[in-house]
Order: C-alpha cells, then sequence, then structure tokens
C-alpha cells in the first residue's frame, strides 16, 4: 500500500513539474494544461484500467496535455506566432484548444508540415486577414492552376474537429478578381486556398464551418486517407456584383484515400471535385446547393501528362439549384493530356431544378466544337455506374437530363444508367443523350444530333 502511495506521489510530482517547465516559454495569455490525474492513476502497473485510443491508436482527447492562447482584439490583431507555439507544444500527443466565442486571426503564413499526432479542438473562430498586398507577396505556391494558400498541413494523425469556423474572410478577394479567370494565363491575381494538405497521411476534419474561402475551399496534394466528416462549407458574398469565384468545397491531387460524409456544401463551383491522380473516393450523404457538380475531374490538361481517377463511390447526395449534377470532365484541345477515369459509381442522387443532371463533358475547359473536333479528349472513361438518379433538370438544355458524349478520341466503355427518373420542365419525354459509347447503357438514348436545341 505505501508502495502504491509512493508511485502516485510520484507520478504526481512530474506532472507538476513537466506544468512549470512547459510554462517557461509560454506566450503571454497562452496555458498549459496536462491530463487529468485519473488518465495519469489509469496507467498505473496493476490498474486493471487501459487508456481509449483514437482510430489511428492515439490519445483521446481527455488523456491530452491541452494549450491553449490568447484571442485576437480585433481583425489585425495577428496571433499567428502564438497559434504556431501551441501546435509545436501540442505535437507528439497534445491538443489545441480555440476556444468558444473568442476570435483567432491568423496574418502570416505558416508552415505546419511538421505535425505528428495532434488534435486542434476549434470551437471559436480562426480568421485568416485580407491583407491581399500581404498574402499575394506571401504564399505556398502550388504549379497546378496556380494555386496559393495560406498555409500548409502536413504529417501524420492530424484531427481538426469542433463546433466553430475557419474562415478564409474571402470578400474582398472576390470583390478584386471580379471578371476575371483563373485559368487566363495572364491572370496575376492569385487567390488562396483555405485548407490545403500537403504529404500529410491521417487527416480528419469534423464538426466545424469552413466559410468564405478567397478560391477552393480545401485542396489536398500528395495526401493519404483523408476524412471529412460533418462539415459545412458556403461562400455568400455580400456585393451581387461580385459573387463567389471558384470556391469549389473539395479538391485533390495525388491522393489515395478521400472520403467525406454527412456534409453540406453551399457555393459557386464544383461541390466535390478530385482532380488527377486520385483513387479510393467515399462520398455518402452530401448536400450541395448552387454548385457546378459532383465532378470527377477535371483531367488530362497539361500537355503529355497521365492523369488518373478511380475507385470512387458516390452515394446518397443531393444536389439542388446548380449547374452540373453528376460528371465527368476531361480537357480538350491542343497541347493537352491524357488518362482515364475508371469504376465509379453514382448512386442514390436526388437532383432538383439543374441544368445538367447527368453529363460526361470531354470538351473542357470552354473548347469550342470545331477545337474540340480537332483536338479531342485523350481521356478514357470506363465502369461507370448511374443507379437510382431522380428529380428534375432546370430545362436550359430543353427535355435533355443526361448528356453522355464520348471524344471520339478516346475509349468510353462500360457505362450503365439505371433507374434514371428525371423530368424536365420543357416537356416529355426526357431526354438520354449517347455518342461514342461502346455497348448498351442500359436505358434508350439517342444522339445528340437528334436531340432538342
Amino acid at each position: 500500500m505505501k508502495l502504491s502511495h509512493l508511485l502516485l506521489g510520484s507520478l504526481v510530482s512530474l506532472v507538476s513539474a513537466s506544468a512549470i517547465a512547459l510554462e517557461n516559454d509560454t506566450p503571454a495569455g497562452a496555458s498549459v494544461t496536462l491530463p487529468h490525474s485519473s488518465s495519469v492513476f489509469a496507467r498505473v502497473p496493476g490498474s486493471s484500467k487501459k487508456p481509449k485510443k483514437d482510430n489511428w491508436g492515439n490519445c483521446v482527447e481527455q488523456d491530452r496535455k491541452k494549450i491553449t492562447i490568447r484571442a485576437s482584439k480585433s481583425d489585425t490583431d495577428d496571433i499567428s506566432a502564438d497559434f504556431l507555439w501551441a501546435l509545436r507544444k501540442a505535437n507528439h500527443g497534445g491538443l489545441v484548444h480555440l476556444e468558444k466565442g473568442k476570435k483567432y486571426v491568423i496574418g502570416k503564413k505558416l508552415d505546419l508540415t511538421f505535425l505528428n499526432d495532434v488534435y486542434v479542438k476549434l470551437d471559436g473562430e480562426l480568421k485568416f486577414t485580407n491583407d491581399i498586398e500581404y498574402w499575394q507577396a506571401n504564399n505556398f505556391y502550388y504549379d497546378f492552376q496556380k494555386s496559393i494558400t495560406f498555409w500548409i498541413w502536413g504529417g501524420k494523425d492530424i484531427k481538426i474537429y469542433g463546433s466553430g469556423v475557419l474562415n478564409g474572410n474571402g470578400q474582398a478577394w472576390w470583390d478584386g478578381f471580379s471578371g476575371a479567370e483563373i485559368l487566363d494565363p495572364n491572370n496575376k491575381y492569385y487567390r488562396p486556398i483555405l485548407f490545403l494538405t500537403d504529404n500529410a497521411t491521417n487527416v480528419e476534419v469534423s464538426g466545424i464551418h469552413l466559410k468564405d474561402s478567397p478560391c477552393w475551399t480545401t485542396f489536398m496534394v500528395r495526401t493519404k486517407n483523408v476524412v471529412f466528416d460533418d462539415v459545412y462549407i458556403d461562400a455568400v458574398s455580400t456585393n451581387v456584383s461580385s459573387l463567389p469565384k471558384n470556391t469549389d468545397g473539395f479538391d485533390s491531387l495525388n491522393v489515395d484515400g478521400l472520403t467525406v460524409t454527412n456534409t453540406r456544401v453551399n457555393v459557386g463551383d464544383d461541390c466535390f471535385s478530385p482532380k488527377p491522380n486520385t483513387t479510393n473516393i467515399f462520398v455518402k450523404n452530401l448536400w450541395c446547393n448552387g454548385t457546378h457538380g459532383v465532378s470527377m475531374g477535371s483531367i488530362g490538361q497539361y500537355p503529355g501528362v497521365k492523369d488518373y481517377i478511380s475507385n470512387a463511390w458516390i452515394e446518397n447526395v443531393t444536389l439542388l439549384n446548380g449547374q452540373n449534377g453528376a460528371r465527368l470532365k476531361a480537357w480538350a484541345g491542343p497541347d493537352v493530356g491524357y488518362g482515364y477515369i475508371d469504376n465509379i459509381t453514382y448512386k442514390d442522387i436526388h437532383i432538383e431544378n439543374t441544368d445538367n443532371p447527368v453529363v460526361l463533358d470531354q470538351c473542357y475547359f470552354n473548347v469550342n466544337e470545331t477545337t474540340c473536333a480537332a483536338y479531342p479528349s485523350k481521356v478514357n472513361i470506363t465502369n461507370v455506374s448511374f443507379l437510382n438518379v431522380y428529380g428534375t433538370s432546370s430545362g436550359a438544355e430543353g427535355r435533355v437530363v443526361a448528356d453522355l458524349t464520348c471524344s471520339p478520341g478516346a475509349t468510353c466503355s462500360g457505362i450503365h444508367l439505371e433507374n434514371i427518373n428525371i423530368t424536365s420542365p420543357a416537356g416529355s419525354p426526357p431526354q438520354i443523350v449517347c455518342d461514342n459509347i461502346q455497348g448498351d447503357i442500359g436505358v434508350d438514348c439517342i444522339p445528340a444530333s437528334e436531340a432538342d436545341d
């Protein structure tokens, strides 16, 4: 009994000593709290209790040291250095807590690629400054579609969760970009991506609100096993003359394992759009409003480069008031790449008031018919199923509710449609277009030449 008391006393002393050591370099207004003693005692030899573990075999929240930092006093009060300090303190088994009712302003670019087993509990608001001059001169740049970001998250076992807001402060960016095009080769007005991972393994984001990104909301690069659950993404302008643009919900490049579940997206571009070399995709219970659809692609953009997207299961998706519904898209034109999209399933897809409910677009990006015919896409589309797709189109394409037009420069085979019940306000019966598709697609279809204008 005395030995047990001595052991417990030693553990408590170690906890106190560790807390003092950690606090020696603590910024003003920050604190470090070690796990409750009961969690420590549970690890005493002879105890029957075992600490709980998360999905990756690491400590759960209650067994982690907790780091807090001071809140910002204004929208220009930059706490970037404090946040970076907190993540370094929490690395290897800790937690950074951004508290409810408080705002934390980031005004400097941050390289967060050193992370290993860290939690960030976001219950307050993490907001970026809209200092356009600073961010255009100080950012992380990616050649793919000339992308920039405020920060990079990388490493292993990273969990970001809570009830708070990650705010990109996008209005000033949309105002400045108004009338421009992201893929215009003369465009130099680069807008940051709100959340980007690079060289990361095991990333989980849940519960939070990703708000008003200047450009794409999320972009995963060279990442393995990333999960978004119960998140809300929106981009809403207060200026009708400069609406959000290119504010995709989800984008990816060289990613293996991308999961999105129980999520709502309200943006002016793609709801979900994995890009080159993304595989093992799972989407379930996704709601999209005013978007360009749940797209596979675009791929095949860069000359001589092989791209692919494979193994995607998309289930129980609602698409409202958008430009596209379920879409596959690949580049055509001179000086483009090649590749394939393979093994894609769309199942239980509810579509309302959408211009193109089901579409295979192999003349992306804004390529006219003459150029597309002269320089057709070289992206093969194989083994794609559309199962139980129902609702209404907007009538923008007449009675056409599905347009599957395969490039003459590619192979499209194994395309299967089943239980397609989409109506058009332009009249009935609805029309399904299919051109250059090999084999039976499972439903009656007509060539584009016979479809409504």
